[in-house]
């Protein structure tokens, strides 16, 4: 399953997989509990291929973050757990990616990529995250 069928639900906490469509928005399943909730499109939804993450020259996709994750962690939950010091998850995310924007890019925005990657990684639903994306890229430019 790509990244395009996972959602993060502004005040849900984790991350959903889409399920279905309804008429008036659609199912998604919790990673966390399994559990099925109906979310309207007056939900805020942000479907992880989608985001992105400022750096001093330009926005890289949330995919390539997790693909850095996942590459220096050798595919295991990361080495740092959200609840670390502001500092130490500076420096981690700094090893991942060194040239993230420092003013835009906050501490609560690195915990959720942790939280995200951590919730991914427990799922398996890493593997092939760039594959899946370079793919997608290549069908966008023909």
């Amino acid at each position: 399953m790509s990244l395009e069928k996972v959602i993060s639900i502004s005040g849900k906490p984790g991350l959903y997989k889409l399920v279905t469509q309804t008429r008036g928005g659609f199912v998604a399943e919790s990673l966390i509990d399994n559990k099925r909730i109906s979310v309207s499109v007056q939900n805020n939804v942000s479907v992880l291929s989608e985001i992105a993450i400022y750096t001093l020259t330009e926005e890289v996709p949330l995919v390539q973050v997790l693909e850095n994750i996942r590459v220096k962690e050798n595919g295991e939950q990361t080495s740092v757990k959200a609840k670390d010091s502001k500092d130490k998850l500076e420096e981690y995310f700094f090893g991942i990616l060194p040239d993230y924007d420092e003013d835009r890019v906050y501490a609560s925005d690195i915990k959720k990529v942790i939280q995200w990657y951590n919730l991914l990684q427990k799922h398996n639903l890493l593997e092939g995250l760039v594959d899946a994306d370079e793919a997608k890229t290549a069908e966008e430019e023909e």
